[in-house]
């Protein structure tokens, strides 16, 4: 499938629930969403070498500018789940639209992160860091918040591409940013051809030109494909989009704002060399998380897409299958950690001073959140085929009580109050994962998702 708009004659045969359609579709988003991974991977790996406080300060100051790109870009992605339905029904020139009104999502939050920057200071000096890793977080952010309106951007165009059963684009974005991203980081980190090396200044350029180059790709792509009719742009559809969307973005926003609290004030208050440990454990664990996101975004295509036909028993079908597949795999994963934790951590030790610590924290945390990664491939099947169903207000509130009324006080309670460790905090990061993972699955079993209409019916 192109990016061709196609009339209804043309309209593709409704998608089976089968490994090899599920594969097909998923592999390109697994890859796409890895290199996101790599892109993080990389800068925590290549800026170790400089030492704690430069790990920490790019690490956290990279979770801390995504919060400025989460809630649009989790509002642009409920593009996915209309361009599904719509291609279910065969209207692929309605599809188009909803790529334009993503892409003004993102002109507005590119805007809005440009001026946040001068609030920076102010805002990370509220944390309690020491002086140094303040003012390299403040750094940090202040630069990559430039690359706000790409990511944003980026993800509109990708889940266009996907709704239409085209996953390929978003991966060639991906990899270009990837490719350089990390080629980037190897020239400007550290002193190379003659460069002087900008440390964590150079990771945060290299992030944010590797994300304009990513963008630039899949822009591309998208204006070289062929309107068949006029776009008529409607005021309507973009109301309609922001109201599925925006508590998609809420929910991803506050449950991400919850997380970055937890870092900052939780994981931050138990010491520098824990906050270094416990981002290399986000880092390593995002390389499972992203290829089971996307298995689960190509089960939800599938879903929006058999919504859009009006046959709603194949859901459950596809819904099972991804879950198992994306089970699957992180279930290796989890292995993987139980068996050589050491090894995956020693790979971050400062340079010409090993820092002991650091991997004895960091190999039992790694160990702890294997626990988690069935639970964590249930709930994001889950929540994707709510999503894909238009069931995007209930999954809002729920992640929302969750996040803010159970994980955070707990987590503030156990570590900084009953005097907790590192065991205590990982464990409640899992109960968290696991009651999601519950939530989910009875919302799904209540069958509300089929009282909702996402689409506007096409009027005659």
């Amino acid at each position: 499938m192109d990016s061709r708009e196609l009339g209804p004659a043309e309209t593709p045969p409704p998608a089976a629930a089968n490994l090899r359609t599920l594969i097909g579709l998923a592999w390109p988003i697994v890859l796409a969403r890895a290199t996101q991974s790599v892109i993080g991977f990389t800068d925590a790996l290549l800026v170790a070498p400089l030492g704690e406080e430069a790990l920490a300060a790019t690490t956290t100051g990279g979770l801390n500018a995504f919060a400025f790109i989460i809630l649009p870009m989790g509002t642009a992605f409920i593009v996915q789940s209309f361009v599904a339905q719509l291609r279910g029904r065969g209207d692929l020139g309605a599809a188009r639209r909803y790529a334009y009104y993503g892409l003004f999502l993102a002109l507005g939050a590119a805007l809005f992160a440009i001026a946040m920057g001068p609030l920076l200071p102010f805002l990370v000096g509220l944390l309690g860091y020491s002086p140094r890793v303040e003012q390299l977080i403040v750094t940090v952010m202040t630069i990559r918040l430039l690359s706000v309106g790409a990511a944003v951007g980026s993800e509109a165009l990708g889940s266009y591409f996907g709704g239409l059963g085209n996953t390929r684009p978003a991966m060639v974005a991906g990899v270009v940013a990837m490719v350089a991203n990390v080629g980037l980081n190897l020239l400007l980190i550290e002193p190379h051809f003659g460069l002087p090396g900008y440390g964590v200044r150079g990771s945060a350029w290299a992030s944010v030109i590797a994300s304009w180059l990513g963008f630039a790709v899949i822009a591309t792509l998208f204006a070289r494909g062929r309107v068949a009719a006029p776009l008529a742009l409607r005021l309507r559809e973009f109301l309609r989009m922001v109201r599925f969307g925006l508590p998609n973005g809420v929910s991803w926003f506050l449950e991400f704002s919850a997380f970055t609290m937890f870092v900052n004030l939780v994981v931050g208050y138990l010491g520098t060399t824990e906050l270094a440990a416990f981002n290399v454990i986000i880092q390593l664990n995002s390389i499972a998380f992203m290829p089971a996101f996307g298995l689960a975004s190509a089960g939800a295509i599938l879903v929006g897409e058999s919504i859009g036909r009006g046959v709603l028993e194949r859901v459950w079908p596809i819904v099972r299958l991804t879950a198992s597949v994306g089970g699957a795999w992180m279930a290796s994963v989890g292995l993987t950690y139980l068996i050589a934790p050491e090894v995956l951590i020693g790979q971050f030790q400062p340079r010409g001073a090993p820092s002991e610590a650091l991997v004895a924290v960091g190999a039992r945390m790694l160990v702890l959140s294997a626990i988690w990664q069935l639970f964590d491939a249930a709930q994001l099947t889950l929540s994707e085929a709510l999503r894909a169903a238009g069931d995007t207000a209930w999954c809002m509130v729920a992640r929302i009580v969750l996040a803010w009324l159970f994980f955070m006080p707990a987590g503030i309670v156990l570590v900084r109050y009953a005097g907790g460790g590192t065991v205590e905090l990982m464990l409640t990061l899992t109960a968290y994962i696991a009651v999601l993972a519950v939530t989910f699955g009875l919302r799904f079993a209540s069958g509300a998702w089929r009282r909702i209409t996402l689409v506007e019916p096409t009027p005659d």
